[in-house]
């Protein structure tokens, strides 16, 4: 090793040594938890039982079979992407009238976050009463459907229950991201004859371009890990239609004591998570900078 580079990794060694407990964190809660995962995956281990075998792929093989973990992807996909583009949606001109200069502002953007505060398990059960049919808050007002009991609405229920909840989350980030917008591009814009509209489409909303991509992550991300929002309103039901994969990898590995089978599941569920932000963030990437 020549000396410069020996001197200068002895000056940066002390530096790196404050790496090591989060590199140990890292490797217990994550790399340990995903490596222990594939190898019991490939195994019939029912959780319990201290011999188990190897099986090979059988377990994929059988998730492929599974129409129940079939229908719990295309459900989680279905949340994932309305929730994402929902979300997003009304949290950006939630975030520009919530910059504006009302005297209620402050007391606005309270009420609109205060929702992400709460516990998506009492904000389930608050919605599972609301819905309720026969004695729920909506059924009082004349609104007699039945959403969480019909297969046809339960997954657009829970959906309008994720964005009543984590808009104003969204729409936090967004604002934030406008309060660092410098004034002097609407004032550019106003002098080219620009409108409000236009000064929003050309000048705010490219100017967006860091939070839309932080904000469709993690809506993207938290959503295809949706868990208590379906367990403390539907428990998967009515039947098996609004299952997704968080739900039925439980239901395998703890409720059916099919820990290999589990694990499998959850194998697939790291793939499908990895190879979609892997491309959604190559692609906001990309954007950001075109519009840079």
């Amino acid at each position: 090793m020549k000396r410069e580079t020996w001197q200068g990794f002895k000056l940066e060694l002390p530096y790196m040594l404050f790496l090591v407990p989060a590199l140990i964190g890292l490797a217990m809660f994550f790399v340990y938890p995903v490596v222990s995962s594939i190898y019991y995956s490939l195994t019939n281990w029912n959780g319990l039982n201290p011999t188990f075998d190897f099986v090979g792929l059988k377990n994929y093989v059988r998730l492929a079979k599974d129409t129940v973990i079939v229908s719990a992807v295309k459900h989680t996909l279905l949340y994932a992407v309305l929730m994402t583009i929902i979300q997003n949606a009304l949290a950006v001109p939630l975030a520009v009238a919530l910059d504006s200069k009302m005297r209620t502002k402050n007391l606005q953007r309270l009420v609109f976050f205060a929702p992400a505060v709460l516990s998506p398990l009492i904000v389930g059960f608050l919605w599972s009463y609301i819905m309720s049919p026969g004695g729920g808050m909506l059924w009082s007002l004349g609104w007699k459907a039945n959403f969480l009991g019909d297969p046809d609405t339960v997954m657009y229920s829970l959906v309008f229950v994720s964005v009543w909840q984590f808009t104003g989350w969204a729409a936090v980030i967004y604002l934030a991201n406008l309060q660092g917008i410098s004034q002097d591009y609407y004032e550019a814009a106003t002098i080219d004859g620009a409108n409000r509209w236009k000064q929003f489409w050309h000048v705010t909303f490219p100017m967006l371009a860091p939070a839309l991509t932080i904000n469709v992550i993690n809506s993207l991300v938290g959503s295809l890990k949706v868990f208590d929002i379906v367990m403390s309103m539907t428990q998967g039901g009515p039947g098996t239609s609004s299952e997704t994969i968080t739900t039925m990898l439980i239901k395998r590995a703890f409720t059916e004591y099919r820990y290999g089978y589990g694990s499998a599941i959850a194998v697939m569920f790291l793939a499908i998570t990895a190879v979609l932000s892997v491309f959604l963030l190559k692609y906001m990437q990309n954007r950001e900078e075109k519009l840079a």
